[in-house]
């Protein structure tokens, strides 16, 4: 079995290195990431220019794109073969409920899942980012399970691990994405040459963590398990707006 790993955090992230080395142990694992820390980056393209792929020392492969640029490059032309699980983590914070639509950890994931390849994003949900051995460990036994019984298509999971030693975890939830408030504003301040700049504010507190939400079971250091779809139509609304383009302009 062989298993393409990426992340958002760099090639050089700790998550990164600790979940190729919890993988490699039960599976092929090459490791194609961003040669930088790309968090944000949600599912953007470098379409304006061509993209490097490196060797580091240790083995990994790094690109001077996105996350998603580091999926597609590996999958459409530098594996002879095609992987049979993407995976992406071990990010450093959690990508719970909106999070997952800027996520660059979630958008790797998400590559893969697009180019018919199951995937999952792994997220360290915690202010500390210390436990990333446990995390690790929910990994593998997610694609140990994934060996047992494979699936006639292919899925989307976005995982999210408490950030606490592995025995003190309260088990796993299959959840739904939770919502958050509005985000905070932007800061404003000055540069070095007194130009005025802004910096993106955290965001939100949640605001939807029911107890199936992904908010409430890692609340409850229950590692949560969301299993998610790239449609975006919104069904409850063709029809109201099938009527109002049949009224014609005022």
């Amino acid at each position: 079995m062989q298993i393409l790993i990426s992340n958002d955090d760099g090639y050089f992230a700790p998550g990164l290195a600790c979940l190729a080395q919890a993988v490699a142990a039960i599976a092929d694992v090459v490791v194609v990431a961003p040669e930088r820390n790309r968090s944000g980056a949600s599912n953007s393209l470098t379409l304006d220019r061509p993209l490097n792929l490196r060797q580091a020392a240790n083995g990994f492969y790094y690109v001077n794109g996105t996350p998603t640029d580091c999926i597609h490059l590996a999958v459409t032309g530098m594996l002879d073969t095609e992987p049979d699980m993407v995976i992406s983590g071990i990010n450093s914070g959690a990508n719970m409920g909106d999070d997952t639509i800027y996520s660059g950890t979630v958008a790797a994931a998400t590559e893969g899942f697009l180019l018919g390849i199951p995937s999952i994003a792994v997220s360290l949900a915690g202010g500390q980012s210390v436990h990333y051995e446990t995390a690790a460990r929910v990994v593998v036994d997610l694609v140990r399970r994934f060996q047992q019984k494979t699936h006639a298509h292919p899925w989307l999971l976005n995982v999210n691990v408490p950030d606490v030693p592995f025995d003190e975890l309260k088990g796993v939830a299959v959840t739904r994405l939770g919502r958050r408030h509005r985000a905070e504003p932007v800061v404003k301040a000055s540069n070095p040459h007194g130009e005025t700049v802004y910096w993106v504010g955290p965001a939100g507190k949640a605001q939807d963590a029911g107890e199936d939400t992904d908010f409430f079971a890692v609340a409850g250091r229950r590692v949560s398990v969301t299993p998610l779809q790239m449609d975006l139509t919104q069904y409850n609304q063709l029809d109201a707006v099938r009527g109002w383009m049949r009224g014609g302009a005022s």
